[in-house]
């Protein structure tokens, strides 16, 4: 290799180790990733587990913005300025996270087109999943929103073959995520059961006919 030639980045070998810039952290579930209001000076990938983000009003209530999964940033508002987190992110089950420091993803984003090209990429899935969102809580029902929702959770429509399982995850959560109460969610997920959409008895097993509910007007 001459003094000029260079070898080509690759993302995929990048985010797969720590090094300067690069912090690997493995997390509990339950464990703050990072708290709403806390100095804003990194972004994060997620290698395994999954990851909540909630907010908290100024009188204490609190609303699931996302769930996470594996292959996924999240942080990047400080690349726009953001001082400060404006969600908590939390574990939702064991995982490896990798931080990023945000002066390390800026000239990674200047100098390097293919980490840009897949940012970028990552950046324009997460807004149209956000309108998405924001469509199915404005037109559908919170039936539908709960079916959606386990969808997503379980992969179907994604790239890949879609997980039977998904991780546990309370009733709570999913009352939160759907915009609705506890006992709604508690209805419809028993509702699911007994029409053999899901499987239902400590991990939710989710199968490909849950889309009736979603396509159904």
């Amino acid at each position: 290799m001459t003094p000029k030639q260079k070898l080509s980045f690759s993302s995929k070998s990048f985010l797969a180790k720590k090094g300067p810039g690069k912090t690997l952290g493995q997390y509990r579930k339950d464990e703050h990733i990072f708290a709403q209001g806390d100095f804003a000076d990194a972004i994060f990938y997620i290698h395994s587990g999954r990851v909540k983000l909630t907010v908290n009003s100024d009188k204490g209530k609190e609303a699931v913005i996302a769930i996470l999964e594996p292959g996924n940033y999240f942080g990047e508002g400080c690349l726009a300025g953001q001082k400060v987190r404006m969600s908590t992110a939390t574990a939702l089950s064991e995982g490896s996270i990798l931080r990023l420091s945000k002066g390390m993803v800026v000239r990674l984003l200047r100098d390097e087109p293919a980490f840009s090209e897949t940012f970028v990429s990552f950046l324009l899935s997460r807004n149209i999943r956000i309108e998405e969102d924001l469509v199915d809580q404005l037109f559908n029902s919170s039936e539908k929103r709960l079916a959606r929702v386990l969808l997503l959770l379980a992969n179907f429509g994604k790239e890949g073959t879609p997980e039977l399982a998904i991780p546990k995850i309370s009733q709570e959560t999913l009352a939160e995520i759907v915009g609705t109460t506890r006992s709604r969610v508690s209805f419809f997920m028993n509702k699911f059961r007994n029409l053999g959409f899901i499987e239902y008895n400590g991990e939710i097993k989710v199968h490909s006919s849950l889309l009736n509910v979603v396509l159904h007007d």
